[in-house]
């Protein structure tokens, strides 16, 4: 296990000691039981956090910091700023970041798509819909079973089956007439935006 100091490893990095302790209050840090900084771990924690598509600009910094560094002091020996991760695991936390960040972009997508169909009409609400239809399923069984009642003393008159017919078909079509008004009414207010 390579370690060292909280102190060591900013300057190795070429961080300030204040980025790298706030690299250690966001939990970023790895350290070991002494509170050495274990490098190999934390540069690839580090690397599988960071965004692939900042590489470029990070790259830029670093070798901004690279001529600083040989510019101030010749006589110092340059500290090998190579990270110790192979490029296979830093292929690895790209795809894994990459992957991450099209997996959220395709739920944002999916939600920005039915905002829009729901402003446009062409999508409800279905739990507002169930209930809609649950009361005029209930409205029209109770409106049916109520017609009995209602026909039984003036169907028990009547000895003509054509006169018969003609009563019930007639209430049945009052009965389904008033639960359709009725039922649209609930669907449009059920299809409303809210």
């Amino acid at each position: 296990m390579f370690s060292l100091t909280k102190t060591e490893f900013a300057a190795r990095r070429g961080w300030a000691k204040s980025y790298v302790t706030k690299l250690d209050q966001q939990d970023r840090l790895i350290l070991t039981d002494d509170g050495k900084v274990d490098v190999v771990a934390t540069e690839t924690l580090l690397d599988e956090l960071s965004d692939p598509s900042k590489a470029p600009i990070a790259a830029r910094h670093e070798a901004k910091r690279l001529e600083r560094d040989q510019a101030t002091s010749h006589s110092l020996e340059v500290v090998d700023k190579t990270p110790l991760v192979t490029q296979l695991a830093v292929t690895g936390a790209e795809r894994s970041f990459q992957k991450s960040k099209a997996h959220r972009e395709y739920y944002l997508a999916q939600q920005e798509e039915m905002n829009f169909y729901k402003l446009q009409g062409s999508l409800v609400e279905r739990q507002a819909v169930e209930e809609a239809a649950f009361v005029a399923g209930r409205t029209l069984r109770d409106q049916l079973l109520g017609l009995a009642p209602q026909l039984a003393a003036e169907v028990a008159g009547m000895s003509d089956p054509w006169d018969i017919e003609k009563s019930l078909t007639k209430s049945f079509r009052r009965v389904l007439t008033d639960a359709a008004k009725m039922n649209q009414d609930d669907l449009e207010r059920a299809m409303k935006p809210s």
